[in-house]
């Protein structure tokens, strides 16, 4: 069976205002309907350091967590840098989700293997709310443009080299929130895709945003 693990914003990687255990559960729950089995990490940076032993690598990696506000590293030892950026290297596929784009911030291959962040300073999201979603490419044809009750990430930094699927305007500007990336590590290609919804646990029962995301589990497994 296909396996999954998914680091969830728990411990310091959580933060007072994203419902991580919810959205976590959601997004297992959503794995498990595409028949996925699903590892959901207790600890995050000891899971990450567990990612050092090839031999023991899921099919699939899944990030939902937060930016430590400890003022410690992020990730939290030099075994748990080593273990992501041994994921990153390995040519395994990524699926980073809303405030992931955020953690990570002493590790500059993470960045690289999500295609993009969030710049303290310069991104921002305005208030949660009603979100319409601008759809864009091949990736979602046939899945209409939707709303969705979200956060809107604005003013991320990307790479030019992502394919951006899915769009929202704010302050007449297009930003986006839907990518996927094929970047070059030594075994050949390695494949990412991070969706910056998901603020809470509803955003994962709109149907055109689950239809997307299964599209995306499969690009990443295929």
């Amino acid at each position: 069976m296909t396996t999954a693990l998914l680091l969830s914003g728990t411990g310091r990687y959580s933060d007072p205002w994203h419902p991580f255990t919810e959205t976590s559960d959601a997004v297992a729950d959503f794995l498990r309907s595409l028949k996925i089995s699903v590892e959901l990490a207790a600890d995050v940076d000891a899971a990450l350091e567990s990612l050092q032993d090839e031999a023991a690598w899921p099919d699939l990696l899944v990030v939902n967590v937060g930016l430590p506000r400890d003022g410690a590293a992020s990730p939290g030892t030099d075994a748990a840098q080593a273990g992501l950026e041994a994921w990153v290297s390995g040519g395994r596929p990524l699926l980073a989700l809303h405030s992931s784009s955020t953690s990570f911030v002493d590790c500059d291959s993470w960045e690289q293997a999500l295609g993009g962040r969030w710049v303290r300073g310069v991104s921002m999201h305005p208030a949660y709310g009603s979100a319409h979603i601008l759809l864009e490419g091949s990736f979602p044809v046939g899945v209409p443009n939707f709303t969705v009750d979200d956060e809107r990430y604005s003013w991320l930094r990307t790479s030019p080299d992502v394919v951006v699927h899915a769009r929202h305007k704010h302050e007449s500007h297009l930003h986006p929130l839907m990518w996927s990336l094929e970047r070059k590590v030594d075994s050949g290609t390695a494949r990412s895709f991070y969706d910056a919804l998901g603020h809470d646990a509803a955003s994962y029962k709109s149907p055109e945003r689950r239809q997307l995301l299964e599209r995306a589990v499969n690009w990443l497994l295929a």
